[in-house]
């Protein structure tokens, strides 16, 4: 089995961001670079919990299927756009986590409601337009707004993280999340404080210097400190 090591990874991340509450059922997907121009990534309609390492699909940058038995996720096209686009990115995860699902049907966008926000290199995270999933439209709107992000929400769809490597991306899409909860629950109160961009583009400094903080996930505990 070609590149088990990231198959497995791939399987094993699959169950444990479900059992955070950020992947259900089939819904969302995972994928890894494991080769300038091969990607791993979760297959189709199969149930986290049942993904093994020998259903993770291995495609080329083409979308072909280059090791595997089952199809690869209906959102290949977007996720092997994003890896064209950008060379820094080592791993791709998306979600239908709860409060960045909901803010996206709002198509809200999420203000710098938290310093944290910065580990996404932006003072606001993105709402990407709406477009059938799967769908060469939606590649192109994702591709257009992720090109100076980390993370954006996707209207009346979910969420989407990238990173370097699997784990940072997963920590990325938890960070999401929590984002999406602390501001959504300010707006059931009337809205919150913003910081400033040039706060922001302080931290994203600081970031750069200092290393940044990646949240092991925790519900909407507080984040950094």
């Amino acid at each position: 089995m070609l590149y088990e090591d990231a198959r497995v990874e791939i399987a094993r991340t699959g169950v444990r961001l479900e059992v955070e509450g950020l992947l259900s059922t089939t819904s969302g997907n995972i994928s890894c670079r494991v080769a300038p121009d091969l990607i791993a990534i979760t297959p189709t309609s199969i149930p986290y919990p049942e993904i093994g390492p020998e259903d993770v699909v291995i495609c080329d940058l083409d979308r072909n299927v280059v090791d595997g038995k089952r199809r690869a996720s209906s959102e290949l096209p977007f996720h092997t756009t994003l890896y064209r686009a950008r060379e820094n990115i080592g791993a791709v995860v998306h979600t239908h986590s709860p409060y960045a699902t909901a803010l996206a049907i709002m198509h809200r966008t999420i203000p710098a409601i938290h310093y944290n926000i910065a580990a996404f290199g932006v003072d606001e995270i993105p709402l990407v337009p709406y477009a059938t999933f799967g769908s060469e439209e939606l590649a192109a709107n994702i591709e257009a707004v992720m090109k100076g992000t980390d993370g954006a929400l996707l209207a009346n769809h979910g969420a989407v993280a990238v990173a370097t490597e699997l784990q940072k991306a997963a920590k990325n899409a938890a960070l999401l999340e929590f984002l999406a909860t602390a501001y959504y629950r300010t707006l059931i109160v009337g809205g919150g404080v913003v910081l400033p961009s040039d706060e922001i583009a302080l931290v994203i400094e600081r970031y750069k210097t200092a290393g940044q903080p990646r949240p092991e996930p925790a519900g909407v505990a507080a984040v950094g400190g």
